[in-house]
């Protein structure tokens, strides 16, 4: 069942204070989720691929972790940190604060808007934890195989809008075929049918639960 994989979840800024940042933690961990990417950036961010970022002092970005950690009751539970620095100071100041941030317990650096694949080997070089590559597409990274990625020695790989994108794209021409030709009946093959989306679900276990009540 797709509901029993692992769930990342974006924790942004942390939305607040330290205090919001701790009740975030708690709440995901009960929710069941395997872990979450706090950012350095300040509160009304913007996108990481996007210009006019700003980023929080290091010992800001500390606290925020340090909120995180205090509070995680499951040691399975990931709490990662997100650099945006590397558009803001540069290379070297985000190798920096991804060691600042390691040291501070966070468990994976995820380091955001990288130009060349070089730069996450040098990330790598410098921490003891596992590094994070964001393969959005459109944006700053360009896009890389995972073989690639390995040999710079990045351990996890993000995806974060590819299905968002894709169904998207897709939803848009389905209305554009229906509204040309007054039907949908030769997009039918491009379409999950019921079938599908049942087993998909386990919806059969469903039912079967149902009808022993």
């Amino acid at each position: 069942s797709v509901c029993d994989l692992p769930l990342l979840v974006d924790a942004d800024t942390g939305w607040g204070s330290v205090l919001n940042i701790a009740r975030a933690v708690k709440q995901m961990i009960k929710a069941g989720a395997a872990g979450i990417h706090l950012e350095d950036q300040v509160q009304a961010k913007r996108c990481g691929h996007l210009p006019g970022k700003a980023v929080v002092e290091p010992a800001e970005m500390v606290d925020r972790l340090k909120a995180a950690l205090d509070v995680r009751t499951d040691n399975d539970f990931l709490i990662m940190a997100r650099t945006d620095a590397i558009a803001v100071e540069g290379i070297e100041k985000a190798i920096e604060r991804a060691q600042t941030y390691a040291q501070a317990g966070a468990d994976v650096i995820f380091v955001e808007a990288v130009d060349e694949i070089s730069q996450y080997q040098q990330f790598s070089k410098a921490l003891s934890v596992p590094i994070l590559a964001n393969m959005t597409e459109f944006g700053h990274t360009p896009l890389h195989h995972l073989d690639e990625l390995a040999k710079v020695g990045v351990g996890l790989v993000l995806y974060p809008l590819s299905a968002f994108r894709a169904m998207n794209q897709a939803a848009l021409s389905a209305y554009q075929t229906i509204r040309e030709l007054g039907d949908q009946k030769t997009i039918l093959n491009a379409m999950q049918d019921r079938q599908q989306l049942y087993e998909l679900l386990n919806y059969k276990a469903y039912e079967a639960q149902l009808e022993n009540e």
